[in-house]
């Protein structure tokens, strides 16, 4: 059965964010966020320039307390006529409130932005009258993992806790009549990310809300592992229309989100590129082994545009299609490069599970330890464990709820100090980096050796 996908994009509102505008018949917006610290003037001014110069459209701040704001002000002085600056705003309302005066968009995450339910909507309106004052959007950012107890106890870790986490917000904003609100729902964890997002969709279309959306894999990794997996999760949504602007959260340097960002909006922003006009085909062959096979043949002779392409158009159709088996055709590439390929896009997918599992954040400025290359260490270290996911984390902020799909967790927990995690269970506190991943590593072994 050969296929042919119809794009639509989701009609949505308009939201001004300093000079551009999100949503509605706009383009999809690329961005990014820094991960040096925000109190850090010169660097941060110095890794703006390269994002703005390497096509971020939005570039975000970790702003944990008012030193960073103070210090956001100064660096929004110096890239003001570039792009719009977004605030990074946990735990603290004030924070918010201060951000909110001086950059084009402040971002909260509802799960820890007010733990008290009878101060929610109070603390929010105050926000909210703030940035109707200075003309300031607001990013609702919800994240798997990161939900506030009151939701955890009423819906478990779940894309129904997420959904309801931002609708809550929401609610209060159109009540108070304020729309300059984009909103982000993400996950590690491509399935649960894509159908939270479908399940906002959904569940805002019966409330007649049309706000826009914010799309990315969070903690995606680093290297082909994570631009395949971000491919995977933000295609699928772009395929259905989904998204009015993406971040492909990579575990590098920011500026080199900005060209995987920029080619799959371009793939998909372009119709003619895509719907499988000759170059590149589809077909999905029923009952192979009980599920389907997916079968995707294209020309492109590059190698990064191919693999990026071809997971993000596989993406949608292995879900749909239920497909167990993905079978990817190129000329230009030997037979063993493409099954491995096909394999990274079915575990990208969580359709099968080949090697072991990378979760990495993309680090900020409240990372203490260079990420990179503990990333590197710790595959190293571990890469023989095939099945098992491992999360790299660079601070407590969302390490331990966002690497709640992990088996294992290596989380900052200061200036080169650890904390190991087994699951949610934090084991080992603290210990020098030095000795982080063969700790790691020993701890691994011995559960092994219990079973």
């Amino acid at each position: 059965m050969e296929i042919k996908l119809d794009y639509n994009r989701r009609k949505t509102s308009a939201v001004q964010v300093g000079n551009i505008f999100l949503g509605s018949d706009y383009p999809i917006r690329v961005q990014t966020m820094a991960n040096t610290s925000t109190n850090d003037i010169d660097a941060s001014v110095e890794q703006a320039r390269r994002c703005i110069e390497a096509g971020a459209e939005l570039l975000r701040f970790t702003t944990q307390g008012l030193r960073e704001v103070e210090s956001l002000k100064e660096i929004h002085a110096q890239v003001l006529t570039a792009v719009p600056l977004v605030a990074d705003v946990h735990f603290q309302a004030d924070v918010a409130d201060a951000a909110a005066k001086v950059v084009e968009a402040v971002r909260i995450n509802p799960g820890n932005y007010s733990k008290d339910a009878s101060k929610l909507e109070e603390r929010f309106v105050h926000l909210l009258d703030i940035c109707r004052k200075h003309d300031t959007a607001i990013r609702i950012g919800v994240n798997h993992g990161s939900l506030s107890e009151r939701m955890l106890d009423k819906y478990g870790d779940t894309p129904q806790g997420m959904v309801e986490s931002v609708m809550e917000f929401l609610r209060i904003a159109v009540d108070n009549e304020f729309n300059d609100i984009v909103i982000s729902v993400k996950a590690s964890n491509t399935r649960v990310m894509v159908d939270t997002v479908r399940l906002l969709v959904k569940t805002m279309n019966k409330e007649h809300m049309a706000f826009p959306l914010h799309l990315g894999v969070t903690e995606a990794g680093e290297g082909e592992d994570g631009r395949i997996k971000s491919a995977v999760g933000i295609g699928a949504l772009l395929a259905e229309g989904i998204g009015d602007t993406i971040r492909v959260s990579l575990s590098e340097a920011p500026e080199n989100e900005i060209p995987v960002a920029q080619e799959l909006v371009d793939y998909f922003a372009d119709e003619d590129s895509i719907r499988y006009d000759g170059s590149v085909s589809a077909e999905v062959l029923d009952n192979i082994g009980g599920g389907a096979e997916i079968r995707y043949t294209s020309y492109e002779e590059d190698w990064e545009t191919f693999a990026l392409q071809a997971a993000a158009e596989c993406g949608r159709l292995l879900w749909e299609y239920k497909a167990t088996e993905l079978t990817l055709v190129n000329p230009n590439f030997t037979e063993n490069k493409l099954n491995f390929l096909s394999k990274d896009i079915l575990q990208a997918a969580r359709v099968r599970i080949y090697k072991t599992e990378y979760i990495s954040c993309p680090g900020c400025g409240r990372t203490m330890f260079n990420l990179e290359e503990t990333i590197h260490r710790v595959k190293e270290a571990t890469g023989h464990l095939t099945g098992l996911k491992i999360a790299v984390m660079g601070c407590i902020v969302n390490g331990p709820g966002e690497m709640a799909d992990a088996d294992y967790g290596y989380v900052g927990a200061g200036r080169d100090r650890i904390s190991l995690y087994r699951g949610k269970e934090c084991v080992l506190k603290n210990i020098p980096q030095e000795e982080a991943v063969e700790q790691l590593l020993a701890l691994i072994e011995n559960d092994k050796s219990k079973i």
